[in-house]
Formats: structure tokens, sequence, C-alpha cells
């Protein structure tokens, strides 16, 4: 997919670009499931808010119009949004088998009905909502299942890979995702094989990322390190992020990178490293044993 509607939304959506420090990621409970790696996403209603389609069954289309709404505590439709990475909704669309990849932003109506078009092949549909009601403490991400009519033909999972290729373009990700803890992820653009140094900013940040889990989709947040402008963080050739896997398995990684004027998707498919033990203490340093090596990065 090559010229989504708007993956900016990392802040909104699982990305807070204004978060520079590493130490800044931890205490992130705001936003559905930071801090503990629970993924968001997987439920239709959380906390009051719910997110209600037009309809659960679509044709099949090249371009269609796709209708919703959220719906508040007071079971009315919302219509006042803290905006996040410039918008006050960022919306994904994947098949469940991960394939069409779609991230937009749809238009609102004064009475609170948002509207997009998609690509929807045949097939079972995921989307996603990442919100921020005004009065709420944080973001939401909720999802719903829609049902596309026609033959369905689903795709095998790609094969994990390193390096994705979109025309001229290529990514490489380094870094590895590990259960239960933060870790570092590194994607670096080239084109024709020279590193990008003129990377654009979208919505806030050179790239933005979205991680679902293989087997329910589960939603993760990601957190980008640094942002333009900050006056450290250079607009490429590498982007990186802060992931935490809430357990061990396959993830989807999809990278939205803006350059030339045209936002371009990556995507890759990524297993869990296993963490690394716990180095044990030094025979006779009494020191460790007591506990000391925790108090240095708090």
């Amino acid at each position: 997919m090559q010229n989504h509607t708007g993956h900016g939304s990392h802040d909104n959506h699982t990305i807070h670009a204004d978060h520079d420090a590493h130490g800044a990621h931890a205490g992130h409970g705001g936003h559905t499931g930071h801090g503990g790696g629970r993924p968001g996403g997987l439920s239709v209603s959380e906390g009051g808010y719910t997110l209600e389609v037009d309809s659960p069954v679509l044709a099949a289309g090249a371009r269609q119009h796709v209708g919703f709404r959220v719906t508040g505590p007071d079971g009315r439709p919302v219509t006042d949004f803290v905006a996040e990475h410039e918008k006050e909704l960022h919306f994904i669309a994947v098949r469940r088998d991960t394939a069409g990849f779609q991230h937009v932003h749809p238009v609102r109506d004064e009475k609170g009905d948002w509207s997009t078009e998609l690509d929807l092949e045949p097939g079972d549909w995921r989307f996603f909502t990442d919100i921020h009601p005004a009065g709420h403490d944080g973001t939401l991400t909720l999802g719903i299942d829609v049902a596309v009519a026609g033959p369905y033909a689903p795709r095998p999972l790609p094969e994990a890979a390193r390096t994705a290729r979109i025309g001229e373009y290529g990514v490489t990700l380094d870094g590895v995702l590990v259960p239960g803890e933060a870790s570092e992820l590194t994607l670096t653009v080239s084109r024709n094989d020279r590193p990008v140094t003129d990377l654009e900013p979208y919505l806030a940040a050179y790239g933005h990322l979205v991680t679902l889990r293989v087997g329910d989709l589960g939603y993760l947040h990601v957190h980008p390190e640094g942002h333009p402008g900050d006056g450290v963080t250079a607009p490429g050739p590498g982007i990186s992020f802060m992931a935490v896997a809430p357990t061990a398995g396959t993830y989807r990684l999809y990278l939205d990178f803006q350059h030339d004027g045209v936002v371009r998707t990556a995507e890759f498919t990524v297993r869990t490293a296993e963490a690394a033990p716990a180095p044990a203490p030094a025979h006779g340093d009494h020191h460790q044993g007591h506990g000391h090596g925790h108090h240095g990065h708090h």
C-alpha cells in the first residue's frame, strides 16, 4: 500500500513522539496496553467507549465507503477528541490473514459519524480506531470484525525477513522483539541501495510503526525515539522505536514513512527472541547479591 491517508498517528496510536528519554516509556499509563505490554484493539468496547460500524458485512470493492462512530458512556456518538499526532482519530484496517494493511484518517461530521474509503478484498477484516476522547485519561484502541463478501483466498503468512522492498526503496530491520521487555527496533531506509537522509515529517514523526500479534491481531503500542525538530533526531536513514511484545510469538510490523511526498509502507514478519537471562552474581560479590544492580536504572 503506498498512498495511505495518514500514518502519522504514531502518537496517537502507539506512539508518543515527545517521549525522548527511555525512562519516559515505562510509565505511559495513559495508553491502552502501555507499560505492561498488553495489546490493544482486542475489544470493541472499553472504558465506556464502543466502536460501531454502519454495516458488519460489506461488498467487495476496489474502493468502498466505510462508515462508523464511537459512542461514549452516555451512549451518544463522541464529537470531542484530543488530537494525537495531528489527528482526532487514526484508523487501521487489516485482513485477518494480515494482508491488505491500510492506515487512514477518516473525516467526521458534526453528529459524530466518521467516513472513509478503503480497498477491501473478500475475507474477514479487523478495523481499529485509536482515539483519545476528551475527558478520558488516555488513548484507547478499539477493534471490530467486519466481513467482506466474495470468494476468500487467504494468503500464507510471509516468511520472517530483515529487509522489505517497496519499489526502489528498501527497509532493513535491526533489533528483536522480546516478550515482556522493552527493546529497540531500528528501521533503515534506502533508495536504490543508497541511504535516505531526507525523510519527511509525517504527522509529527519520521516514521510510524504498527505491530500486530499474529493469531488474534493484538495491537501493540510502539514508541518512536525522538521527533522532527528536537535537535537530535536525524531525518533518516534510521528510524528507531521502543516496543514491548506482550507474549512470545509471531508479529507483523508495518512501517509507514514519507519521502518525495509519498507515504510508503514496509511490512515485516518477526518472531520474538528469548529474553536474555539475568547475569549471575559474581562468586563472593555480596553487594551484587543484595540487589544493588537493580538501582542503576531507576
